[in-house]
């Protein structure tokens, strides 16, 4: 596959995504997806200036996940991303 599919099937996936009730999909799962969109839109120097709230916990568990898959590249987050994405609309029949 090459770049242009990969992001036409993610851009696909990102508003797939958006059809897909947030209660229905565990927060670690949320928290999954977050760390692979911001590891495949990012470029790695964003994650430097990721506003660090000692109040925010929110804010922690994101920078968390980020951390998480910050050894993929971009195109495996992408993929992967992809992968959850589709997994969770079949289960949902969406």
């Amino acid at each position: 596959m090459n770049s242009t599919e990969l992001n036409k099937l993610f851009d696909e996936a990102f508003e797939n995504a958006q059809l897909i009730p947030q209660s229905s999909v565990p927060i670690d799962m949320q928290l999954i997806l977050y760390g692979l969109y911001k590891q495949a839109t990012s470029n790695d120097s964003d994650r430097f200036f990721f506003r660090q709230d000692s109040q925010n916990i929110r804010g922690a568990f994101k920078l968390n996940a980020w951390m998480q898959v910050n050894h993929l590249s971009a195109d495996d987050a992408k993929k992967q991303y992809i992968e959850i994405i589709n997994k969770l609309m079949k289960e949902r029949n969406l």
